[in-house]
């Protein structure tokens, strides 16, 4: 059993229930003792006033003593007494609870009332006109930074690396990329774009021939028939060297070379191949699968999540960073749209009203069964405490508007009768 906590406002509430208990039960005693009095008084010959006094006196009694046990049989048996059909609230919690639930759900949580009150709310514009504030955007940048700074602290790295090395693993073995490159490599072509990487690589080769050409003497020199002379290999190495470097020196420096232009054709004829030539594509794909199945591949795929993860944890927390920036550049642009254009928040509007019927009407019993299942679960002595230190002020008022009424309207028999008998 799950009981209420009793809080100081509910005992200062049951302070107040008291107040009013004795003073319901006061002014029934006041009128018992004018009943007494009265009575007194006209068996005594005082006058027929006395009659009129003791009658009202008496339905006072009888309607305070009614509305108390009324009033009394609501939460408990009435002077212990197990009479039938009190202490209700006790008794009937759970169907009081089942009761509440079955009203809810019929009458709160239908597609038709949420519909209509959507539609009387205008979500759509409402919320254009809270976006369209900028310090409104700031606080839903400020929210969405927050969470998504926790999701990401929440997610385990090595279950979402195997996740995504998967993924990406999957994706490229399924895609062709011969095809692809081909016509990369094509539009570079033809753009003229490698040639910046052919400077490039003539400029390190010069450079390196400069700094190495003993090593290339020697290298051609070594691979030379033993049977020569020394003097003549040397010759030969220095000639190689020489014809090497001019020929590289000649590269580096005309940008017409012939060389470069067999560059061009060899590049062009090889993103031609790439994208028609059975064969090629082939060993591409070949190639391709070879590397994936690398361990060092797979590691930089699986270390791939945490460079995107730090990076997004870093533009997160940065006030200043274009993800925020844009973000709230776009919520901004979003709200001014919404305030402005009547069709999209009719768009929104129906988005909303969609979304909140279906969870009202695929959820209904889940939401319900939880209001009959808390009170299924509340205690029932606890249950009727705290009903009654909410409501029992309220309830004193019945037994002393009991007391009035009741007086008032014996007095009116009495006088009626009085009359009639007369």
């Amino acid at each position: 059993m799950v009981s209420f906590s009793y809080t100081a406002a509910d005992e200062e509430k049951s302070r107040g229930v008291r107040r009013m208990k004795t003073l319901a039960t006061s002014l029934l005693l006041l009128v018992a003792v004018i009943y007494a009095l009265a009575t007194w008084a006209r068996n005594a010959g005082a006058g027929a006033w006395a009659g009129y006094v003791a009658a009202a006196a008496e339905a006072g009694m009888v309607g305070a003593l009614a509305d108390w046990f009324a009033v009394t049989a609501l939460f408990r048996h009435p002077l212990g007494v197990p009479i039938p059909h009190t202490a209700i609230i006790p008794k009937k919690k759970d169907q009081l609870g089942a009761s509440l639930g079955t009203f809810v759900g019929e009458n709160f949580l239908s597609a038709d009332v949420v519909r209509g009150r959507l539609t009387a709310l205008g979500v759509g514009g409402r919320l254009g006109a809270w976006l369209a504030d900028p310090a409104h955007a700031d606080r839903v940048v400020a929210e969405l930074s927050t969470a998504l700074r926790g999701a990401l602290t929440v997610l385990r790295d090595a279950d979402v690396q195997a996740v995504v090395g998967e993924a990406i693993t999957r994706r490229a073995e399924a895609m062709e990329i011969a095809p692809p490159l081909g016509k990369t490599l094509e539009k570079v072509v033809d753009d003229g774009a490698h040639r910046r990487g052919v400077d490039l690589i003539c400029a390190r080769a010069h450079d390196w021939l400069v700094t190495h050409g003993d090593s290339v003497m020697d290298a051609v020199q070594g691979g030379a028939p033993g049977w020569t002379p020394r003097f003549v290999d040397k010759r030969i190495g220095e000639r190689v060297y020489k014809e090497l470097l001019r020929f590289v020196t000649e590269m580096r420096d005309m940008p017409g070379h012939p060389a470069r232009g067999a560059i061009d054709r060899f590049l062009a004829d090889f993103a031609a191949e790439l994208q028609a030539d059975t064969d090629t594509r082939a060993r591409v794909e070949r190639l391709k699968s070879d590397l994936l199945a690398r361990p060092e591949v797979q590691d930089v795929i699986a270390s791939a999540w945490a460079s995107v993860r730090a990076l997004i944890i870093a533009a997160a927390e940065d006030d200043h960073s274009q993800l925020r920036l844009r973000a709230r550049a776009s919520l901004i642009s979003l709200g001014r749209r919404l305030a402005s254009d009547a069709r999209l928040q009719a768009k929104v509007d129906g988005w909303a009203e969609d979304a909140a019927a279906y969870l009202v009407t695929t959820y209904r019993t889940e939401i319900t069964s939880l209001i009959t299942d808390t009170v299924a679960s509340w205690d029932a002595t606890q249950t009727s405490r705290k009903i009654e230190a909410n409501i029992g002020r309220d309830l004193q008022f019945i037994r002393i508007n009991g007391t009035v009424v009741g007086a008032l309207a014996g007095l009116l028999i009495y006088a009626v009768s009085h009359a009639l008998g007369g």
